[in-house]
């Protein structure tokens, strides 16, 4: 009992003389750090299967072996090129040049042990969460270039693109740089996954053209059932996506949580009823493709807005992209076969514009910046999302540009007539 007392004597001083930062700094929290396996876990499920029953049920049965295993192999290729170098492109300091891009002081890894941490995880898990989004960001493009790309295009610009325009545009808003610094309010990806997602995909499908028929032949989705078991478990995933990105187990993540199920909720319902007051049935493609949009929407917003803020943001996404992947598509004449663009672009860019409204506490947000008005922190969004824009699309055309140099960008006719799954895999998704 004394040497008890002597040692909660022995505590008490030392929390007396000590500073709190030295025992709450760079401590590991068992608590947040198994949330962040779970919520890792939970975005990698986004990708596979999530995403590659989604986008597979869309196309035709001729192609769905080529869907599902363009989005295997871009998980596997950007797990590679994420250790490699993208991690430290990302979320290194890159000096001089830190505004723009990271440095490589963490290629392959290096310095990432069992007992070096971030904030109050472990380093390896911080950097495998942001792995997820790496492997997810990406493999959104597929849906715009879906059923005429071919397979050894699609990995060498898949690789290019992780290295040249999503790590560096990640280190603009997450990693210390030019985005980070003007106050650009991005929780869990709008501008870094889905705006850079979408466009890239708007361009891939403008330089490749269009698929052999469209729009005059018919190509409806083969099999819905896959479509909507991949959209429920993005639905479900996108909880560690959005919550995860406190990378804490805490009242941020809880209302992160609430706020994408209202969201979700919400743009369901507006594309559902949209569709049913414009075409005169509602459809199971769009409801599941509203709730899509919802996620993504509220994803950039999801750290800083209240429910009601959910509310007018799953709204407006529903309606919205339900336009811009029917009126808006067929106006352009842009063939973005799984409406990548659609959604993923559209969705985002209206979540981060409203972020900047419903972050403000006047409607239920956490509040904005000192001294920021709403007009002032939707300008600096506006920015994010223009910046993200020209970029992406700037790249992602050259770097389509210099892989059809290299390999071609497009299967032949008779490759496309025939369906990507024989003509690039020598298998069939059915055997009837």
């Amino acid at each position: 009992m004394q040497i008890k007392r002597v040692s909660q004597g022995l505590w008490a001083l030392l929390a007396t003389t000590l500073p709190v930062a030295a025992f709450a700094e760079d401590a590991l929290d068992s608590g947040n750090t198994a949330w962040m396996l779970t919520a890792t876990a939970l975005v990698l499920l986004m990708t596979i299967p999530g995403l590659a029953l989604f986008y597979g049920g869309m196309v035709r049965a001729k192609n769905v072996l080529s869907v599902l295993m363009q989005c295997f192999a871009i998980t596997a290729l950007m797990t590679v090129l994420w250790m490699v170098a993208g991690y430290s492109i990302a979320f290194t300091d890159g000096g001089s040049m830190n505004a723009w891009m990271g440095g490589f002081s963490k290629m392959f890894l290096s310095g990432v042990t069992v007992d070096s941490l971030s904030g109050t995880i472990p380093e390896s898990l911080f950097m495998t969460f942001q792995m997820t989004f790496a492997i997810i960001t990406p493999a959104l493009i597929v849906g715009a270039f879906a059923e005429r790309m071919k397979f050894s295009a699609m990995l060498w610009f898949m690789g290019g693109w992780l290295l040249l325009v999503y790590a560096p545009i990640c280190h603009w808003v997450w990693g210390g740089g030019w985005l980070a610094d003007k106050g650009v309010l991005d929780f869990a990806g709008g501008t870094v996954v889905h705006i850079n997602a979408g466009v890239a995909g708007l361009v891939a499908a403008i330089v490749l053209g269009k698929r052999k028929g469209y729009p005059g032949t018919a190509m409806p989705p083969h099999n819905l059932t896959y479509t909507l078991i991949g959209a429920s478990l993005l639905w479900v995933g996108w909880f560690g996506f959005n919550a995860g990105s406190e990378l804490a187990a805490d009242g941020t993540a809880g209302m992160a949580m609430a706020v994408t199920q209202i969201a979700t909720a919400a743009a369901a319902l507006a594309w559902m009823f949209a569709e049913w007051v414009a075409h005169g049935k509602p459809s199971v493609l769009g409801i599941a493709s509203g709730a899509v949009a919802g996620l993504v929407a509220i994803t950039p917003a999801s750290g800083t807005a209240g429910p009601m803020g959910a509310l007018l943001i799953g709204a407006a996404a529903g309606v919205g992209c339900f336009f811009a992947a029917t009126k808006l598509k067929r106006a352009m004449g842009y063939d973005d076969s799984l409406d990548a663009f659609g959604v993923h672009a559209v969705g985002g860019i209206i979540g981060a514009i409203l972020t900047g409204v419903c972050a403000d506490a006047s409607l239920g947000g956490v509040g904005l910046a000192e001294g920021v008005s709403i007009g002032q922190q939707v300008v600096v969004q506006a920015i994010g999302v223009l910046a993200t824009l020209v970029y992406t699309a700037v790249a992602s055309f050259v770097l389509l540009k210099i892989v059809d140099l290299l390999v071609g960008l497009r299967v032949t006719e008779e490759q496309e007539s025939e369906g990507l799954d024989i003509a690039m895999h020598d298998e069939r998704g059915y055997n009837l």
